[in-house]
């Protein structure tokens, strides 16, 4: 996986199409890789025969969450509904060459299974034991270790203040966001989905249903189907057809460390306060959510500003705490993406709401978009074909919750 530096001058996929049609059965909002992955496995459906259209206002993907994220993968997850997602993703990421391959080639995600490490103090070992359980009951490969076993594994690893730890052995790691993105977006493409250069910006309704998608450029696209994966642009869509979706923008920022410390078999570090850290070719990647009292919406989607003083004032004391080689560490760039983050429970909505049952949800992933897209894709494919959902029940994120003020609480948000 690239940095994002790197991965912006890849730019776009020049094969773009620019002319719009009149229609489709269904249009997705939204090219990211919830809807490449909608788009995806809805025209790979072996009983779909319809027309399929994504709305993509950037496609040259520079400002896209796919692209600025960290690219990564976890089990650990205290909801089996978001383990389960997250296995799937997995299973998709090991053979995605082979699943995805237009005339013989298959994108290379660079999946690198370096596995998650979640450290906790006294306080917080019950809940990292009580998730371990849930975690394995839904098969996933997380161990418990404890103090002497951490430092027995990875010696440059400072022990102090940890009571124990939680580590994916297997099946959780991460890739090149970039090529899974445009891996998707190849394969749908060559199924016959068409892909637009378009912003979406308002859902016409007509007896409680959504009959057609407005363009910024005055077109009209009528369809049967709408799946809302907008992003950080789905609060705004959704309120055109009167529906409040509780999605906000939060800016989030990575950097690209380079140090002269060896940490042989890094995993990605999760510490108890939610810093982390992940190696990235020759150097790491860290970064940390701000609190919520400081942790406003963006509302200037345009504002990629990088706060530069996370580094020095919160990751850098932590990390170099813990890891006593990285004291010399230096950031070499950083970047900042948005994430869209239900602000009810910082889990996503799902499927469709009670009052428009053709316009499907794929929004407020808070951070797990991209490890969720292929179950998430494969989910809102077959409610569209089967009527409901079929290979795994995503009830518990859909709409109810969020209309009665019921929140999925996740343990393990990072």
């Amino acid at each position: 996986m690239q940095t994002f530096e790197k991965r912006a001058e890849l730019g776009a996929d020049q094969a773009e199409d620019h002319g719009a049609g009149q229609g489709a059965d269904v249009v997705v909002v939204g090219g990211g890789v919830v809807g490449c992955a909608v788009a995806y496995f809805l025209a790979s459906h072996a009983r779909w025969q319809g027309r399929i259209t994504v709305l993509e206002a950037d496609p040259s993907y520079q400002r896209c969450a796919t692209t600025r994220s960290l690219a990564s993968i976890r089990h650990q997850f205290s909801t089996p509904l978001n383990i389960q997602l997250s296995l799937f993703g997995t299973a998709f990421f090991r053979t995605a060459h082979e699943r995805l391959a237009v005339d013989g080639h298959g994108p290379d995600l660079s999946f690198r299974e370096g596995g998650y490490l979640f450290l906790a103090s006294a306080e917080g070992a019950a809940t990292l034991t009580r998730n371990h359980a849930r975690q394995r009951a839904q098969g996933a490969d997380v161990h418990l270790l404890e103090p002497h076993a951490l430092a027995r594994r990875w010696p440059w690893l400072a022990t102090e203040g940890v009571a124990l730890g939680a580590f994916g052995a297997s099946g959780e790691g991460w890739i090149d966001g970039h090529a899974l993105l445009h891996g998707l977006r190849r394969k749908a493409r060559a199924l016959g989905v068409q892909f637009l250069a378009r912003q979406a910006m308002a859902l016409e309704q007509q007896g409680g249903r959504i009959v057609a998608v407005h363009t910024a450029t005055g077109e009209r696209l009528s369809c049967a189907w709408v799946v809302n994966a907008a992003g950080t642009g789905a609060t705004a869509l959704a309120a055109s057809a009167g529906i409040a979706l509780p999605v906000r923008a939060r800016r989030r920022c990575v950097f690209h460390l380079h140090t002269p410390a060896a940490l042989p078999g890094c995993p990605l570090i999760i510490e108890p306060g939610g810093v982390y850290l992940r190696p990235e070719g020759t150097g790491y990647l860290c970064g940390v959510a701000p609190p919520d009292a400081e942790d406003p919406d963006v509302d200037d989607l345009d504002d990629f500003a990088v706060d530069d003083a996370l580094w020095e004032q919160r990751l850098w004391p932590v990390l170099a705490a813990r890891i006593p080689g990285l004291e010399a560490a230096r950031v070499a760039s950083a970047w900042a993406g948005h994430y869209d983050v239900n602000v009810l429970d910082h889990n996503a909505i799902l499927g469709p709401h009670p009052d428009c049952d053709n316009l499907l949800f794929a929004n407020g992933f808070s951070g797990h978009g991209l490890q969720q897209a292929p179950a998430v894709g494969r989910a809102l494919a077959e409610w569209i074909v089967d009527g409901g959902w079929q290979s795994l029940d995503c009830s518990d994120l859909g709409w109810s919750r969020v209309l009665e003020g019921r929140p999925l609480r996740e343990d393990l948000v990072v």
